[in-house]
């Protein structure tokens, strides 16, 4: 099963992960760059990180003073995640597409979901919580693989279907196959909008000044097209 198999992969990698991910282009210097810049209200609030990973963005958010809450379905990345915050937040193994039952409604002021939804085939039930969990007017932040790169780089001839793709990451130590879903722009948007939440600020990023002299190749490849794009979503009451 496709969810087995992600899950495999991020355990397998969660520690060469860890290691790089202060610094790894992508994720440093184009994805936390942008999708932080949306979170405009961070010091006493509560935030809750959605498929956290290692812990990178919550040991940012708490800098800034932001109470925050994580979970990822990888007991490995979990692990990381309360030894690099040094047990300072709350940290559990979650689905991000099943039910978070030990949530409260209308707990947390932001939801941020960083590059974690592309491995969700329904995003249907994962949007409902995020606005079920969310105070009246908080705001949903994620950021996912652009649905116009995904198209081109899988080669795909089918647009309109969520598409089961894979691939091989070789940027975290040995290749490891990881598997997603590709969809379209529609698919990516119509959760948000018919689930509570109204689209306040949709960005498509270019890279910092510090992506350049890590890998300037994909520098050069991110200021002509978009390979991520960030949403911000506002529950409706």
């Amino acid at each position: 099963m496709i969810k087995e198999k992600i899950l495999l992969a991020y355990e397998e990698m969660a520690e060469k992960y860890n290691e790089l991910i202060d610094h790894k282009p992508h994720n440093a210097y184009y994805d936390r760059p942008n999708t932080l810049a949306l979170i405009t209200e961070v010091k006493g609030t509560s935030i809750l990180d959605a498929a956290c990973g290692p812990g990178k963005y919550a040991e940012l958010l708490m800098a800034r003073g932001a109470d925050v809450t994580g979970f990822d379905m990888s007991p490995k990345m979990i692990q990381l995640a309360k030894e690099r915050n040094k047990h300072l937040g709350a940290f559990f193994v979650q689905d991000l597409s099943k039910p978070f039952d030990t949530l409260n409604k209308e707990s947390f002021d932001t939801v941020l979901c960083a590059l974690a939804l592309h491995y969700v085939e329904d995003w249907t039930l994962t949007i409902q919580e995020f606005h079920r969990v969310l105070k009246p007017n908080g705001t949903l932040v994620i950021s996912i693989e652009h649905p116009f790169f995904e198209f081109s780089y899988f080669k795909s001839s089918k647009y309109f279907e969520v598409e089961a793709v894979k691939c091989n990451w070789s940027g975290f130590g040995k290749p490891i196959e990881m598997n997603s879903f590709r969809r379209s722009l529609s698919e990516c948007l119509l959760p948000l909008t018919e689930n509570g939440f109204y689209i306040d600020k949709l960005v498509e990023p270019k890279p910092t000044k510090e992506f350049e002299s890590l890998d300037p190749k994909h520098f050069k490849e991110l200021n002509e097209f978009p390979g991520f794009m960030c949403i911000r979503a506002v529950r409706r009451n």
